[in-house]
């Protein structure tokens, strides 16, 4: 699995996003919200197997509407 973003728009105008990404046997989640032209604020971080990212993965988009996008930054 490559870098991958998920992106989902807020009624404000912002968007929730969740970063997938490969780091070393791992895959690192970072999820947080950004509303330009402010920084990008993360609201976690974390570290999972990637069958389990992949799992994480399937429940965002399928459960929690976010969709496939380019990254915000």
């Amino acid at each position: 699995m490559g870098t991958l973003w998920l992106l989902r728009s807020c009624d404000d105008g912002g968007t929730d996003y969740v970063c997938f990404r490969p780091q070393h046997d791992l895959i690192e989640i970072l999820e947080g919200y950004h509303l330009p032209p402010q920084m990008p604020l993360i609201k976690r971080r974390q570290r999972l197997h990637p069958d389990d990212a992949t799992t994480r993965l399937n429940r965002l988009e399928h459960s929690e509407g976010f969709r496939h996008g380019a990254p915000l930054f």
